[in-house]
């Protein structure tokens, strides 16, 4: 009997940004995990997905463990008081609805930006690190290959991944777009409020740029560009960074512009100076592209951009839904085979043993060329009697009876004894 698959899921659809923070898990905290529900529960088949978006256990199990794992979150987390986030968590124990789930939230579908392309990665890494814990078993493995296969058909049949839907990943594509014919651009981030945090994350795209961070509160820079392999300079050095940079970005947080049309006249353009302007309201002055050489965008420029990609991907989650449920079901009939093997192979071997039985007590005086005749057309009988119960259980499994034949051939083969006796 194959266990459930279930999931346990906070994102921020059910959670503020706050509650995600203090749940979140790192590698370490994943790996951990993974080892208890191993050693504590005999967990199988089990993938921990965490994002800044949402912090998800998917497993495999005939128990509802959600309160159990959420408590080992906390446990991790050395959140004491974990019982009082559950309204935060989605659980979900049925197990065609964590199926769907799983494949959603890997093709971008629930994503905060519709279609997100890093969400693919995430779910590769999360599966790698079930399977370097041996947390993989052929369940597991078909699943996430049928789900990177699906990934490959939403990317080839459809315009579900096109382009950039999110301002900050429309920013970083509009600056490797300016950027082509410079060697090593130098980028300069200023300011990791949200959008700032998100475009030094989608920084990792361009990885041939030269990426330095400053930030009002320097920690926070810090342990950014540790995390991410970024250079950090104090926030009083911008201003030295900005004459060395070949790209501006700005999302800080100023009732004024902070970059001015006078800041920009005493610049050293050689060829061109970008700046990209992502605060509301803006930090740089419009008027500085009348400085030659200063090319400015700003978050209008760029949303638009984004905004007419994100339409295009809404109208293509019909199809990809349609795709997802094609390979639900291609997926779902490989799962009723591997439901009725293990009663093939009781079956197989509970014949095999009665032959192997029979020969021994009639053939012990029969030649080395009689032996081979007898043993020949003995297997040749055992295949002919096993085609009908086998043939029998795989159109069970069609018409969903698959438990029901498994129990009628368990019985009249008595193949529980037979395995009990092995």
């Amino acid at each position: 009997m194959q266990h459930k698959f279930r999931a346990i899921s906070l994102s921020y659809k059910n959670a503020p940004v706050e509650i995600r923070e203090i749940i979140a898990l790192d590698n370490k905290a994943i790996q951990s995990l993974l080892i208890k529900l191993k050693e504590f529960f005999n967990v199988k088949d089990t993938l921990i997905l965490s994002t800044c978006n949402r912090t998800e256990v998917y497993y495999a199990h005939e128990l509802d463990l959600s309160v159990e794992i959420i408590k080992l979150i906390g446990s991790e987390k050395c959140v004491h008081d974990i019982v009082s986030y559950l309204e935060f968590f989605n659980i979900i124990n049925d197990d065609k609805k964590a199926i769907q789930h799983l494949f959603k939230v890997s093709m971008g579908l629930e994503a905060q930006v519709v279609g997100d392309m890093q969400i693919s990665n995430q779910v590769k890494r999360a599966y790698q690190a079930a399977a370097d814990e041996e947390m993989a078993g052929p369940f597991l493995h078909r699943l996430m290959h049928t789900i990177f296969f699906t990934n490959k058909r939403v990317v080839q049949e459809t315009a579900f991944r096109d382009g950039a839907a999110s301002v900050s990943y429309a920013a970083v594509e509009l600056i490797e777009e300016l950027t082509s014919n410079t060697r090593n651009p130098r980028i300069l981030l200023m300011g990791l409020g949200e959008i700032g945090e998100d475009v030094a994350k989608n920084m990792v795209y361009l990885p041939e740029a030269e990426v330095t961070l400053t930030n009002r509160t320097f920690e926070k820079a810090q342990n950014m560009g540790a995390e991410l392999g970024y250079k950090v300079i104090p926030f009083e050095d911008v201003y030295e960074a900005i004459e060395s940079a070949d790209v501006i970005v700005s999302s800080i947080s100023a009732k004024e512009p902070f970059i001015t049309k006078e800041l920009a006249k005493k610049l050293d353009i050689k060829s061109y100076k970008l700046f990209v302007d992502l605060s509301v309201p803006r930090s740089i002055e419009t008027t500085i592209e009348d400085v030659p050489g200063v090319l400015l965008y700003n978050v209008d420029n760029i949303q638009s951009k984004a905004t007419a990609t994100l339409e295009k991907r809404l109208a293509s989650v019909p199809q990809v839904e349609n795709i997802i449920e094609q390979s639900i079901e291609e997926f779902y009939d490989w799962k009723k085979e591997m439901m009725v093997s293990p009663t093939i192979n009781k079956l197989k071997n509970a014949l095999e043993q009665i032959r192997k039985e029979e020969l021994e007590r009639y053939l012990k005086n029969a030649s080395e060329k009689e032996y081979a005749i007898i043993d020949k057309i003995t297997k040749s009988m055992m295949q002919k009697v096993i085609k009908v119960p086998v043939v029998q259980l795989r159109a069970a499994c069609k018409k969903d009876q698959a438990e029901e034949m498994i129990d009628i051939i368990s019985d009249l083969f008595d193949l529980e004894k037979v395995n009990i006796k092995h």
